[in-house]
């Protein structure tokens, strides 16, 4: 027994619109510096979140500056960096783990 025939043995009608699905292909190869340009830009807004917040902490300290931005520029600034520390052990810990790999 096919799998073509089957649907049919067992009552069920073929769907129509399956026969014209064909498997998609990438529009564009992925660039091989995509990964890195992706790490370069997550650094750059992880600097400039820590900017902000430092300008916003001086800014509070001249009394010039409010503060909840306060606050909230440094909450940012912490969880962005959380994330990244994160990401990198998490590159860390797979290299680890390929270097355990026997060959």
């Amino acid at each position: 027994m096919r799998v073509n025939n089957f649907n049919l043995e067992l009552g069920i009608p073929p769907i129509d619109g399956m026969r014209s699905v064909q498997p998609s292909s990438p529009s564009s190869p992925v660039q091989p510096s995509a990964f890195g340009a992706e790490l370069t830009n997550a650094m750059n807004r992880l600097d400039e979140a820590q900017r902000v917040a430092e300008q916003k902490s001086v800014e509070a300290a001249q009394g010039a500056g409010n503060v909840h931005e306060v606050a909230l520029a440094l909450e940012q600034a912490d969880v962005t960096l959380k994330v990244a520390v994160k990401a990198r052990n998490k590159v860390v810990e797979a290299y680890q783990e390929m270097m355990r790999m026997q060959v």
